[in-house]
């Protein structure tokens, strides 16, 4: 089928490209930038040079492609996080979340796309102690602007009026291009073991290898009904399990432990909350209704065989 990818550079583009030309489909990337025209077709796309945020470039580009189906993949995020900023650092993602994916789906619809698949993120529930969550289950809408623009998000892509609208919550991403990479951010941080096991470290964390989010994404093409499917492995873990194992396979040394008054002070309240309080999904939904199938079932093993 005639695919278009919205952010086919970015870290799921990278693995999702290829695979999508490998079986079969005809696909066109967009990119903002013509230097990355190349890098598209290398991947197995077509290149179309568009702005999210310019309605016309997006409608002119999806009405070339005339795609079956859109895959809104666009984000705009740091390498390094700051938490002390996090607030501010996403901003320009808030807007992409809001204006982009408006103005994407309006393309969409139409340029004559029957679906519209759409990045989500699978860690911006409301805790409500110990809770393994499902789709139903509310967002943290308290907590702020950006999980306010990831509900925003959602709402426009499940309810544009004659478009089958999915949305794909995934883990936290590890692998290639990823912060959790071995030449991630996230990784820099636990080689300097400047990233601590805060306080008892029951935070829980839902993982996916940048891959597995991939291969959902395709059988999302035609599979499953409109609405949200959590994409996250079958392991969700507390911080004190995956990051002493995350550490091992970096070659680093074990991590330290802080209180979490030091935490506090170091990164601020939202750091402490997501080492000591984060809450993890269930990927039932994803595996009953997409058949979902996944290559890294745990992290355990693809921090091992992916990161080391």
């Amino acid at each position: 089928m005639r695919v278009f990818v919205a952010g086919a550079t970015g870290v799921i583009g990278r693995s999702l490209l290829p695979l999508l030309a490998r079986e079969g489909h005809e696909v066109t990337g967009m990119t903002r930038s013509q230097e990355r025209a190349d890098l598209i077709r290398k991947l197995g796309g077509e290149p179309a040079v568009a702005d999210a945020f310019d309605p016309g470039s997006l409608r002119d580009a999806l009405e070339a492609a005339r795609p079956e189906v859109v895959i809104h993949q666009l984000t705009d995020i740091p390498r390094s996080i700051d938490p002390k900023r996090f607030a501010e650092q996403f901003e320009r993602n808030n807007r992409l979340r809001r204006e982009g994916t408006r103005n994407l789906v309006e393309a969409a619809r139409a340029a004559g796309a029957r679906r519209v698949v759409a990045q989500s993120i699978a860690f911006v529930y409301e805790q409500r102690g110990g809770v393994l969550h499902g789709e139903e289950d509310p967002l943290a809408l308290q907590q702020g602007d950006i999980v306010r623009a990831v509900a925003d998000l959602e709402d426009a892509v499940t309810g544009a009026e004659g478009i089958e609208g999915v949305v794909l919550r995934y883990g936290y991403f590890y692998g290639p291009g990823t912060s959790y990479a071995s030449d991630g951010a996230q990784a820099e941080m636990v080689r300097k073991r400047r990233f601590p096991l805060v306080g008892d470290g029951s935070g829980v964390f839902s993982f996916i290898h940048v891959d597995d989010a991939a291969g959902a994404t395709v059988r999302a093409l035609d599979h499953g009904a409109p609405g949200i499917y959590n994409v996250v492995d079958d392991d969700p873990a507390p911080v004190r399990d995956w990051l002493p194992v995350l550490a091992e396979a970096l070659g680093a040394r074990r991590p330290w432990r802080v209180p979490v008054f030091v935490a506090r002070w170091m990164g601020g309240d939202y750091a402490v909350q997501m080492m000591t309080r984060s809450e993890g999904a269930s990927n039932e939904r994803a595996r009953r209704e997409l058949g979902l199938e996944l290559r890294y079932a745990s992290w355990r093993r693809g921090f091992a065989e992916a990161l080391g």
